[in-house]
Parts: C-alpha cells; sequence; structure tokens
C-alpha cells in the first residue's frame, strides 16, 4: 500500500465527493477543498441520468458500466437518500405548434411522437444530483473524511513532489497528495501543473413541481422549432416528484468565479416554452428551479482520470462531460485505488491518462 494516507481534493463536486468517499471507506483520511458550496455547480444541476450501457463501443464503456453497478450498491447501502429509482426510457421527436392535447401518454401532447424504447429499468436510472454528492460527502466525512472552504491558490512540493495546498488566505493544507477534482475550473490549475485543457460547456435547466402526473419514464426528444432550429430535450421525472428538463446549451464566457454563472438572456423562457407546448403535465405544474451550469469537457471527449505526468503526489479527476453523475462512484474507487495501491483494479484508466494529450498554456488563462 502507498504510504499516502491524508489527501486533499480541490472541487466538491460528484467526482471529489465520491473520491473522498471511497478513500474514507479505506481508511485514509480526505480533505475536500471547495471554494464554493457542495454540489453548486453541475453536479448540483444536472439531470442525474444513469445508463448502463449507452457508453458501449467506447473507452467509457466498462467504466460507465461499473459505475453503474455502484450506484445501485451506494442507494442501498447508504440509505437512499438521494432519490435513486429506475426508469424506462423512450426517444422521440416534436415539432413546435403540434398538437397540445393529451397524446398516446397522458402526460405529453399529442404531438410527440414516440419512436422507440432506449433504455428498461435494468439499464437506466436516475438520482438527484445534489442529494447525491452532498450525500456522499457526508458519508466520507462519517468515515474520518473533512470539508474546508476555501479556493486553492498553489500547491506545497518538496523535493519529493506535492505535498498539499496553499489557499488564498494564505492556510497550507498539508497532504501525501492532492486530487484535481474542480470540474471545468479544474483549467486554472494549469497554473500549477502540466494538465491539458478543461473547458466548460454551459447548459440551462428547469425543475417542475410535477407529483404523480408523470411516472417512472424519462424522454429525449428531437424538437424542432418554428425557427428550423432542432432542440434535443431531456425530461427526467425524479423519485421526489420533480421533473428535470434540459435543450438549451451555450458556448458563453464562464466565470473564475463558480458562484457568479448566470443563465443567458431567454434562455429558461425558451425552454419553458417547449416544456408547456410538449407536455400538459409540465404545463400545469409549477417551475421550482430556473438553472445554468458549466459542465466540463476535454479536447477529445473523454475524462482525465489519473496520475499528473511527473509530478509525484498530484492526481487529475475532471472532464467527464455529460456523464459526471453516472461516472463519479467508478472514477472515486478507480482514484482510491490508484492512491492508496498504486492502480485501479476494477476500470483501466490508460484511456483518461492526462498525457494523452497537450499541456494547455496557462498564459492563455483571463486574469
Amino acid at each position: 500500500m502507498s504510504r499516502a494516507r491524508r489527501i486533499v481534493i480541490c472541487g466538491g463536486g460528484a467526482i471529489g465527493a465520491s473520491i473522498a468517499y471511497f478513500l474514507s471507506r479505506r481508511g485514509a483520511e480526505p480533505v475536500v477543498i471547495e471554494r464554493h458550496q457542495v454540489a453548486g455547480s453541475a453536479s448540483g444541476k444536472s439531470g442525474g441520468f444513469l445508463a448502463f450501457d449507452w457508453c458501449r463501443g467506447s473507452a467509457l464503456d466498462r467504466l460507465a458500466r461499473r459505475s453503474f453497478t455502484l450506484h445501485a450498491e451506494l442507494a442501498e447501502t447508504l440509505g437512499n437518500p438521494w432519490g435513486y429509482r429506475r426508469l424506462d426510457t423512450y426517444g422521440g421527436y416534436a415539432v413546435e405548434g403540434g398538437e397540445r392535447g393529451p397524446g398516446e401518454r397522458p402526460w405529453l401532447s399529442e404531438g410527440v411522437t414516440i419512436t422507440g424504447r432506449l433504455g428498461s429499468p435494468q439499464t437506466t436510472a436516475i438520482v438527484d444530483p445534489r442529494a447525491f454528492t452532498t450525500g456522499l460527502m457526508a458519508a466520507a466525512e462519517k468515515h474520518g473524511g473533512a470539508l474546508r472552504h476555501g479556493t486553492a491558490v498553489d500547491l506545497v512540493r518538496d523535493k519529493d513532489g506535492v505535498r498539499g495546498v496553499v489557499l488564498e488566505d494564505g492556510e497550507i493544507v498539508d497532504g501525501d497528495a492532492v486530487v484535481i477534482a474542480m470540474g471545468p475550473w479544474s483549467i486554472l490549475a494549469t497554473r500549477w501543473l502540466p494538465l491539458p485543457a478543461v473547458y466548460g460547456y454551459k447548459g440551462h435547466s428547469l425543475i417542475f413541481r410535477t407529483g404523480d402526473a408523470i411516472p417512472a419514464e424519462a424522454l429525449f426528444l428531437e424538437y424542432q422549432e418554428s425557427s428550423g432550429e432542432v432542440l434535443t430535450p431531456e425530461l427526467f421525472p425524479r423519485a421526489d416528484g420533480t421533473t428535470w428538463v434540459c435543450a438549451v446549451s451555450s458556448t458563453e464566457p464562464m466565470p473564475v468565479d463558480p458562484a457568479q454563472v448566470s443563465p443567458d438572456e431567454g434562455a429558461h423562457d425558451r425552454l419553458e416554452a417547449m416544456c408547456r407546448a410538449i407536455s400538459p403535465a409540465l404545463a400545469a405544474a409549477p417551475i421550482t428551479a430556473r438553472q445554468a451550469c458549466f459542465r466540463p469537457v476535454t479536447d477529445d471527449g473523454l475524462p482525465l482520470i489519473g496520475a499528473v505526468p511527473g509530478v509525484d503526489g498530484a492526481y487529475v479527476a475532471t472532464g467527464h462531460s455529460v456523464w459526471g453523475m453516472l461516472n463519479a462512484p467508478a472514477t472515486g474507487e478507480a482514484m482510491a485505488e490508484l492512491i492508496l495501491d498504486g492502480t485501479a483494479r476494477q476500470v483501466d484508466l490508460r484511456p483518461f491518462a492526462a498525457g494523452r494529450l497537450r499541456a494547455f498554456d496557462p498564459k492563455r488563462l483571463r486574469s
């Protein structure tokens, strides 16, 4: 076993919380540094959709299958405070201006055409992402982990490598290893480490209070607006009686402070109009949240998971794009194995090695 016992994790999203949880269950002492709030960004505002085999044929397949299995195990082990539920999942299409009366499914408009079943309760599920992330963080703390509020601005180094984090107020948080897991804000760590770029892709979502009007059926649509533009809405009914919907994304600049993320002008109005058109249940339901967040993406679409090349004691786990909530548990498990044992046993991390991509030049960052 590695001598690494106290692990500093920069980032309190689903990936950071998962790493902390699996480290804590192995007897290590994870310390999560979060500048905003646990699950304050995409990990609290995403859809929380999980799929067993939707990454087949890609490098993500084994990671996704392992993680889907772990989600079920974690819900059972920890009492399911995050509303884990199995779903049927369907695909279809609609055109703006189509019939609005009840269709084949009472919760959908007549103008929505279902073209096929994409997943069953054996292959698709959902969690409340904020509750999942905060729940795992709480479980990590119960087993000896710690949460610290602060902004990492540099790393502590000695002759053997990275040995901690410097916070904005000058405080030093010592550790045997450091993990960068700050989602799209991981690009800020290129000032300290030779890491590839991680970019933020902005998404908007609405949460409706639908009660039992929508059954456990997730929906992926193609929706053509009157302008001819095609949106790809996703609708996910949760166990708590809410339904999460997204469809509008953009490449707006990402603020340095996660607390400053705001929606694009008109994005939520556009999304709401679409929702009212495709579903009588949504049309009758109050909106409980209007959200915007940035999900982390890399140049080749694969996450960065593993050791930072050439820097002892430095690790990275970010860039999971739309599959961050799905792949958080297996990422956490694999990182705990890698840090404590020197290798990941359940998942081959080689496709996600940071060294596969060119390191980003931090001079390109805005001051």
